[in-house]
């Protein structure tokens, strides 16, 4: 289904605000892999649980359906989305476009507030891993490119790198890929070392096979989609006045 493009507007400050909460906490447990590929998203138990109005609920799944995170089914809801072996490739082949371009341009831009942070970055990750944080790990795997676009200083690139991200977190816990096989621990740190050298070459091959290191470790196969608690998920409905 065509996603629709997420029209409505909220019509405070608050409200933005509050939507973008809503949000990124969808979107951090996708990242998580707490919300499973197929997950329905009730709109009445969503809006309980962020104890907001349906309509605001509507417009934050708008905008993820937009992003194509998010499916909407006429008269069924809304669905996380469960892309297909073919989308799971199609992904793939726009990450090896987008990220080398992306490691380029950091490169170019570099800064020491950008390594600095990128190194930040990685003591988080081998803490996470120190203390076998699984939820953290695969996190920080994903936010890890989406800082690398951050720091590049290209806005489209980030916008359209945080959307494929999410999908490639919907692919890896559909597929299978097993954390261990699908991001080691030293290839982040390779590239950032390749980018504190200033080789954009290098550090744009490291990119790559990083994407077909994890490419390589699905298992592109159908499997059936999974349902999943809210309430487990995001918390007991908050106490604050409903929007």
């Amino acid at each position: 289904m065509r996603a629709a493009s997420p029209t409505a507007i909220p019509s405070t400050r608050q409200d933005k605000e509050g939507n973008e909460e809503i949000y990124e906490r969808i979107y951090v447990a996708i990242l998580e892999h707490r919300l499973l590929p197929g997950s329905k998203l009730p709109e009445e138990k969503m809006a309980k649980v962020f104890n907001v109005s349906r309509s605001r609920i509507r417009e934050v799944l708008s905008r993820l359906a937009y992003e194509k995170i998010v499916e909407l089914i006429p008269n069924r809801g809304a669905y996380i989305a469960s892309p297909t072996v073919a989308q799971a490739r199609d992904v793939f082949e726009a990450r090896r476009v987008i990220e080398p371009a992306i490691i380029h341009r950091l490169v170019q831009n570099k800064s020491e507030l950008a390594l600095e942070g990128l190194r930040k970055h990685l003591d988080l990750e081998a803490l996470a891993r120190k203390q076998n944080d699984t939820r953290s790990v695969i996190r920080l795997s994903g936010e890890f490119h989406n800082l690398c676009a951050k720091h590049a200083g290209n806005a489209a690139f980030t916008r359209s790198l945080r959307e494929l991200t999410s999908l490639t977190c919907l692919i890896i816990l559909l597929y299978d890929a097993a954390l261990s096989d699908s991001c080691r621990a030293d290839e982040h740190a390779l590239i950032v070392e390749a980018i504190a050298r200033g080789d954009g070459v290098q550090a744009s091959q490291l990119m790559l096979h990083h994407l077909d290191h994890i490419e390589s470790s699905l298992e592109l196969t159908d499997r059936l989609n999974a349902e999943v608690d809210i309430d487990a998920i995001f918390g007991a409905p908050r106490v604050d006045a409903a929007a």
